[in-house]
């Protein structure tokens, strides 16, 4: 089986120029072939190359180098070229280089595209005046096709040029679809780290002010402070770690496992947690494991803020291809948390979840307290 060899990377690093000459030299070399005829208007009669045949072959060819940086110019010449080319009755295999250049006009030219296209039309009146002078025996109708052809060459490059720019319009969304979408998936992230560790630590904080007469509990109160800081520097590290292209592919976000240590943090806040896991973890769960961890952090983010010291119970269960946690809150606490937040952490959640095909529901019970519902499918990878 033969294959075909992708050209060498030098070829496509090389100038558009250097890259369109072999066009050039193929219709050049066309013409010196016995037997190779180009285009041709009438019936004048072959006349033999003499120098001014050399010139016309030259102008037709050569200018096919710059079709892509200077179509304007490659036409111009190459429309001088073919003129010499019919009324001389040379009519060499170099004017096939004339539908090649208004093709290459109509997919690159940028501006005067209308003012390019109406100076080329008049242009063609009087070369096809001057074959009618000459006796070329070729009919006003026959004049009239030619030209149509020239224009369907002209639209077939415009509409190459048009399919172009939309791709590159189309391109251009997706990456800029793409970027929003991960400045939006950053922002979450940061959310939801900043917004666990430090309201943690300000009602860690705020405890320890009313501990100052029991030494023992106002140095475990700060001790949990700083370790919270801690905590919350090294998961702004992975995050920001995520933004470095020489960062690596492995795993540095928390999974379903942390969720103990999660709880713990909490239950040193101030708030009393019953923590829950069944089943057992899927080896493969995507980004479920994720998701499953944010769900939590944020749930009891907000027990913090809002239900204060309040019973709080975190149930996380495991099946084969999903996850589901609860988190809810029995009201009975003093809801004297930290200031209230904007909502759009909850809203965040709710878009993960959706984004991997799950539920997600948050609400007061009709008992009071607040209970936060997700069932996130496991194996998606984003």
């Amino acid at each position: 089986m033969i294959s075909l060899r992708r050209p060498p990377e030098w070829w496509h690093r090389a100038d558009v120029t250097v890259r369109d000459l072999p066009m050039g030299l193929l219709c050049l070399a066309g013409s010196f072939l016995p037997g190779f005829y180009g285009t041709q208007i009438g019936n004048l009669p072959h006349r033999p190359f003499d120098a001014l045949a050399f010139v016309a072959i030259a102008l037709e060819c050569f200018p096919l180098a710059v079709r892509r940086r200077w179509p304007v110019v490659c036409l111009a010449l190459v429309s001088v070229g073919f003129a010499i080319d019919q009324i001389r009755g040379y009519h060499s295999f170099a004017g096939t280089a004339l539908p090649i250049a208004l093709l290459s006009a109509g997919a690159h030219l940028e501006r005067h595209r209308r003012a390019a296209a109406i100076a080329f039309s008049l242009a063609y009146v009087p070369l096809a005046v001057t074959l009618l002078l000459l006796d070329s025996g070729e009919p006003p109708s026959g004049f009239v096709t030619f030209y149509l052809a020239m224009v369907l060459a002209w639209g077939f490059g415009a509409w190459l040029r048009s399919t172009r720019v939309a791709d590159a319009e189309r391109r251009s969304r997706i990456a800029e679809d793409t970027r929003t979408a991960e400045r939006t998936r950053i922002a979450s992230e940061l959310h939801d780290v900043v917004t666990h560790h430090v309201t943690a630590m300000v009602v860690q904080a705020e405890a320890a002010r009313y501990l100052t007469a029991s030494p023992d509990r106002l140095d475990q109160t700060l001790t949990a402070v700083s370790d919270t800081g801690r905590r919350a520097i090294t998961d702004l590290r992975h995050l920001l770690d995520l933004l470095n292209p020489d960062h690596g592919t492995e795993a540095r976000t928390p999974s379903v496992g942390r969720l103990l240590t999660l709880v713990e943090q909490t239950r040193r806040a101030g708030q009393p947690v019953e923590f829950t896991e069944e089943g057992t973890p899927a080896e493969s769960t995507g980004s479920a494991d994720l998701v499953a961890y944010r769900v939590v952090q944020e749930a009891l983010t907000n027990a913090l803020k809002y239900a204060h010291g309040s019973r709080t119970s975190v149930q996380v269960r495991h099946a084969e291809r999903e996850i589901t946690v609860e988190v809810s809150t029995d009201g009975s606490g003093s809801g004297a948390g930290s200031p209230g937040g904007s909502g759009r952490g909850l809203a965040g959640l709710r878009e993960r979840v959706d984004v991997l095909g799950g539920d997600f529901s948050a609400g007061r019970q009709k008992a009071g307290g607040f209970v936060v519902r997700a069932r996130i499918p496991a194996g998606s990878p984003s």
